[in-house]
């Protein structure tokens, strides 16, 4: 009885350690005079207890810490001529960074963003013109994540900070088509996100005039990274990409962002090899956890 209770009290033991490692250390809240509080967008159509649920995911504990707006159907239909009657529960909290930080985009349940990735999200709201912003996008249930988009947009909108209709419908355009791509032509997530960033790249070094040289560079990405479209599929992202050409979107730009984007998760990784503390932590851990394994069939057979 007495091994079995202690068995107890360190699996508990070891859950809270786990707890200990995964669990970030918040440092004391203070409102940046110069950019601003971060913004959160809730989706019309979340109850009550789903708010909350999402204010927990988003980390906000001080609702003066932040500004607070709900989207609805009506807000979809006026930024991207969407359906008003859309049902809206994909919410976004967006925190204005300095010049020159970039965009980081971070979906806080993946696990309900059915269909939109990070990358999605980066390379659209890049199309629409955000930069130098972190996002993170939460939904309580399931959703697919496209409204998420117009929560954004919302966001900027009340802060006084403009963005172009036309472009932010294109980046609807642009997320509707990965996921499509994605969902529907089975091609994968990552891969998508991929052709994207490429040709976009591929548009700022390049500079086509015309609608065929837009053809050409989407050919010759397809061909590097191996994917294959049908040709209706095909069309749509020359479609895409000339009304990108024709709105004179600074590409140059948008390359230095997609080229931060990467940078990060780069310099992420890196961070976390070269953590020892973090990987000592790991070690103990699972030397604790064998040792718990093993009094735990030592008093089974004792």
């Amino acid at each position: 009885m007495k091994r079995t209770f202690k068995t107890v009290v360190m699996s508990l033991l070891m859950i809270g350690f786990i707890v200990g490692i995964m669990t970030p250390i918040h440092a004391e809240e203070s409102i940046n005079e110069k950019l601003g509080v971060p913004i959160v967008v809730y989706g019309d159509n979340l109850t009550d207890e789903q708010k909350e649920k999402t204010r927990e995911l988003l980390d906000v504990t001080n609702p003066e810490m932040v500004d607070e707006y709900n989207v609805t159907g009506q807000d979809l239909a006026n930024y991207i001529n969407g359906n008003p009657n859309a049902r809206m529960f994909s919410s976004a909290k967006i925190t204005m960074e300095e010049e020159g930080e970039g965009l980081t985009v971070n979906i806080v349940t993946p696990e309900n963003i059915t269909e939109v990735t990070n990358e999605m999200y980066s390379n659209a709201l890049l199309t629409a013109g955000v930069e130098n912003a972190t996002v993170e996008v939460v939904s309580p249930v399931k959703v697919s994540g496209h409204s998420a988009l117009t929560g954004i947009y919302k966001a900027y909108d009340v802060q006084g900070e403009e963005l172009d209709k036309a472009r932010m419908e294109l980046a609807n355009e642009e997320l509707g088509v990965a996921t499509d791509l994605a969902e529907d032509a089975g091609v994968d997530k990552d891969k998508v996100s991929e052709l994207l960033t490429e040709i976009k790249k591929s548009i700022a070094e390049q500079n086509p005039a015309s609608i065929e040289e837009i053809e050409q560079i989407i050919t010759e990405k397809l061909n590097e990274l191996e994917i294959s479209l049908s040709e209706e599929d095909r069309q749509r992202l020359i479609d895409l990409f000339e009304k990108m050409r024709e709105l004179d979107i600074d590409f140059d730009k948008v390359k230095s962002q997609l080229d931060d984007i990467a940078s990060k998760v780069q310099d992420k990784i890196e961070d976390i090899i070269n953590d020892e503390g973090f990987w000592k932590k790991v070690g103990n851990f699972f030397n604790d956890f064998f040792q718990l394994i093993k009094e735990f069939f030592t008093g089974l057979f004792n």
